[in-house]
């Protein structure tokens, strides 16, 4: 497995929910420890460990938007947040 591709209904990880909060930051990209530290809910806990551990990315994007899967599967990071050890790629 090289990426854990999650599926959700916005598109990709924010500071908090955007639905809510107006104001949430979408982070492009952003390290397993922020999220962890952050306490973000993108992922349980221990899923977002077990990628950390074993370095696999994760990218996060909306399954709703048309042609987003396929991007997803062709590695165009631009659609949704990437998690990996490193905030940059």
């Amino acid at each position: 497995v090289d990426v854990i591709f999650k599926a959700t209904k916005v598109d990709g990880i924010y500071s908090a929910d955007p639905k809510i909060f107006l104001e949430a930051e979408k982070f492009d990209r952003i390290t397993y420890q922020e999220v962890l530290e952050k306490r973000l809910k993108v992922m349980d806990a221990s899923a977002i460990s077990l990628c950390m551990d074993n370095g696999l990315p994760i990218m996060v994007f909306n399954m709703r938007e048309p042609g987003n899967i396929v991007k997803a599967v062709s590695g165009d990071l631009s659609i949704g947040t990437v998690v990996t050890t490193e905030d940059k790629l």
